[in-house]
């Protein structure tokens, strides 16, 4: 389902790295994310409300803007 705040969502296996590109062009890399979480942000209904429940504020992340 196509989400209203995330623009797309990439994870790098090997260096555990979650990268959420917003529709407002910014980008965070989130580190040490386990691949379970990837998934299930993957398979969310709403994908802002899984970020914002799981993610931010648990996983340390640098951002820059695209």
């Amino acid at each position: 389902m196509p989400s209203t705040v995330v623009d797309k969502i990439e994870y790098d296996v090997e260096h555990r790295i979650l990268t959420v590109v917003f529709q407002s062009g910014k980008v965070y890399y989130y580190k040490e994310v386990p691949q379970g979480v990837f998934i299930s942000l993957r398979a969310a209904r709403s994908k802002g409300r899984y970020l914002n429940k799981n993610i931010k504020g648990v996983y340390e992340y640098e951002s820059s803007d695209l």
